[in-house]
C-alpha cells in the first residue's frame, strides 16, 4: 500500500503582532494596512486649507489608530511612515514650486520620519487601558518635537493648523494648538477602539463602549464649552487699518531682483489709496501695513528709496510699518519691519527672530551644495533678539513675520503688550500653490489663541482681516494689487492660553512618555523568561 502524498508545510514568517507564527499571506493584510494607512495620511491633507473639510482629520486618526493598535514599534513605525509621506508629501508640494523636488522631498520624508517616531511610540501604548488617550497626547509630543528639530523646527503640518473652519478651534483659546492636537487626534482613536470593540470583538454592550465613546466625544462637547472663551469685543478701542498690498513683477525665486519695482508698486498704491481717501471713496486710515520685502532695498543706505517711502507716509498721512532688508554694520542683511512716521520717518523697527532654514539661512552649506548649486540661493540673514510692539496711533501692534507665525513660543511673545497683531508676509516666491492659504489658516488659529484681531499684509497675495474669533472679514486675491481698509477691533484681553504659555504642551508630552515608558515596562515583564 503506497502512502498518501503529505503536501509541505508552507513557509512561514512572524507576524508583525509578535503572535504565533502565519504563513505569507501575512503579506495580504500587511499590504492592505499601507495602502490604509497612506489613503488615512491624504485624508489628513484633504482636511487643510484651502479646503474646508476639517472633519476628515478625526476620521484619517481613527484610521491610524485601527491601523497600528496592537502592532509592535517597528510596524507602527512603518505604518505611521506611511500616514505621514501621505499627508505632507502633498501638503509641503508648495516648497517644490521653482526649486523642484531637491527640497519638497527630502523636507517631507524627514518630517514623515518624525510623525513615524510618533506613531512606533502609539503602537507600544495601544496595549494600555484606555489607550487613545496615551495615543494622542504622544501625538502632540510628537508635534512638539518637529515644532524644534532639526534646524529649528518646522511645525508647518501641525494638526491645528487644518482646523480654522472646525469646530475644535475654540480650544485655542484654552491651551493653544498642542490642545486642538489633542482634541482632533482623541476624537479619532476613540472612534478606532469603539470600532474595534464593536466590529472585531462584537462588543456591543454600552459598557463595553461607554469608554471609548467618551474619547471620542468628550473633545467635542469641550470644544463647544470653549466658546464663551473666544471674545471679540473692541475691550481697548478700534482703530482704522489699511493693507497695501503692491504686487511683484512675476512669481518666482527672481522676484527679488525686481526689488526697486516691488517698493515703486507699494508706494503707487498707498499713494492710490491716498488719492482714494481725499475723494471720500475710502476711510482715512489710523495705521497701515506694508508686507515683508516691500522694500528691499535699505533706505538708510539708498536716498532714493528714502525719499519715495518718505512721500507715500506723507500722502497717506499715517504711520506705515514696512517690510524692508537693512543691511548692518557687519554687511549682513537683516529681515525687519521699519515703523515709518510720516512726520518723523523710522522711528522704530523689528528684526526677524525665526528665519526659514534653506531660504533666509542655509544650514550645511557646504554639505548641501554636494547635491545641488540651488543652495546658494539661500540667504544668510541674521536673526533678531526680541520682540518690538509698534505704537502706531492708538494701536499697540505686535509683530510676527511670515514664517514665525507657524511658531507658538514666537507668536505668544510678540503678542505681548500688543492690543492687534500684524503678519507682514511674502509668498510670492511659491506662486499659485497652497503656501499662501495654509499660512492664512495659521493666522486664524493664532487669531483666537490670542484673542487679537490678526493684519495679513502679503506682497502678492493673500491679504487679509481676521477677526479674533478667526473668521475672515476680508481678503486680496493672488498676484494682483490692492488695498484693503476696515476698522479693526483692538483688544488687550489675555487668553487663558496666553497665562498657561507652553505648559498645557509640556505637560502633555510628559505625560505621554509616562504612558510609554509604562507600556515598554509592561511589556517587558510579561516576556516569558
Amino acid at each position: 500500500m503506497v502512502a498518501p502524498a503529505v503536501s509541505p508545510t508552507p513557509p512561514q514568517l512572524p507576524d508583525d503582532t509578535g503572535g504565533p507564527r502565519v504563513h505569507r499571506h501575512v503579506l495580504v493584510p500587511v499590504l492592505a494596512r499601507v495602502l490604509v494607512s497612506t489613503a488615512a495620511g491624504g485624508l489628513l491633507y484633504l482636511s487643510a486649507p484651502p479646503r474646508t473639510l476639517w472633519w476628515l482629520a478625526p476620521i484619517a486618526f481613527a484610521a491610524l489608530g485601527s491601523v497600528v493598535y496592537g502592532r509592535r514599534a517597528r510596524a507602527g513605525f512603518g505604518y505611521s511612515l506611511c500616514f505621514g509621506l501621505g499627508y505632507l508629501v502633498p501638503l509641503l508640494a508648495w516648497t517644490g514650486v521653482f526649486v523642484g523636488p531637491v527640497a519638497w522631498l527630502p523636507l517631507s520624508a524627514a518630517e514623515a520620519l518624525l510623525v513615524a517616531l510618533s506613531g512606533a511610540a502609539i503602537a507600544v501604548v495601544s496595549t494600555l487601558p484606555a489607550w487613545p488617550v496615551w495615543a494622542a497626547l504622544l501625538w502632540v509630543a510628537g508635534e512638539a518635537l518637529r515644532s524644534v528639530f532639526p534646524f529649528g523646527g518646522f511645525p508647518w503640518g501641525n494638526i491645528a493648523f487644518t482646523q480654522p473652519e472646525g469646530i475644535y478651534l475654540p480650544l485655542a483659546a484654552v491651551a493653544g494648538t498642542p490642545l486642538i492636537a489633542l482634541a482632533v487626534a482623541l476624537t479619532g482613536f476613540g472612534a478606532a477602539e469603539a470600532g474595534r470593540r464593536l466590529v472585531l470583538e462584537r462588543r456591543r454592550s454600552p459598557r463595553a463602549l461607554l469608554a471609548p465613546a467618551l474619547a471620542a466625544v468628550l473633545p467635542i462637547a469641550a470644544a463647544f464649552a470653549a466658546v464663551p472663551l473666544v471674545g471679540t469685543d473692541a475691550n481697548d478701542g478700534t482703530a482704522v487699518v489699511a493693507i497695501v498690498q503692491g504686487n511683484v513683477p512675476r512669481a518666482g525665486l527672481d522676484f527679488n531682483a525686481q526689488r526697486r519695482a516691488v517698493l515703486d508698486n507699494h508706494v503707487e498704491r498707498t499713494q492710490q489709496l491716498a488719492a482714494d481717501v481725499a475723494a471720500g471713496r475710502a476711510e482715512q486710515p489710523d495705521l497701515v501695513i506694508w508686507p515683508e520685502n516691500a522694500s528691499d532695498i535699505d533706505p538708510y543706505r539708498n536716498p532714493d528709496a528714502w525719499a519715495r517711502i518718505e512721500a507715500a507716509a506723507r500722502d497717506i498721512d499715517a504711520p506705515i510699518a514696512i517690510g524692508s532688508v537693512l543691511v548692518g554694520d557687519d554687511d549682513q542683511p537683516r529681515n525687519t519691519v521699519l515703523l515709518w512716521d510720516p512726520d518723523r520717518g523710522p522711528i522704530d523697527q523689528y528684526t526677524k527672530r525665526q528665519l526659514q532654514p534653506f531660504g533666509e539661512t542655509m544650514p550645511w552649506r557646504s554639505f548641501f551644495r554636494l547635491f545641488t548649486s540651488a543652495v546658494d540661493r539661500a540667504n544668510n540673514f541674521v536673526p533678531g533678539d526680541e520682540p518690538v510692539v509698534f505704537e502706531m496711533a492708538n494701536a499697540r501692534v505686535g509683530i510676527a513675520t511670515c514664517y514665525e507665525v507657524a511658531f507658538d513660543g514666537v507668536v505668544r511673545e510678540s503678542v505681548a503688550g500688543s492690543n492687534l497683531l500684524a503678519v507682514p508676509t511674502n509668498n510670492a516666491t511659491f506662486g499659485h500653490s497652497e503656501m499662501t492659504y495654509q499660512q492664512l489658516a495659521m493666522d486664524r488659529v493664532r487669531a483666537v489663541e490670542h484673542g487679537r484681531g490678526v493684519v495679513v499684509s502679503a506682497t502678492s497675495g493673500v491679504s487679509a482681516f481676521v477677526r479674533p474669533d478667526g473668521s475672515v472679514s476680508q481678503q486680496t486675491g493672488l498676484f494682483t494689487d490692492a488695498a484693503l481698509v476696515e476698522r479693526v477691533a483692538l483688544r488687550s484681553t489675555t487668553t487663558l492660553s496666553d497665562r498657561l504659555g507652553s505648559s498645557p504642551e509640556w505637560g502633555m508630552t510628559l505625560a505621554g512618555l509616562a504612558a510609554l515608558a509604562t507600556a515598554i515596562l509592561v511589556r517587558r515583564r510579561a516576556r516569558p523568561s
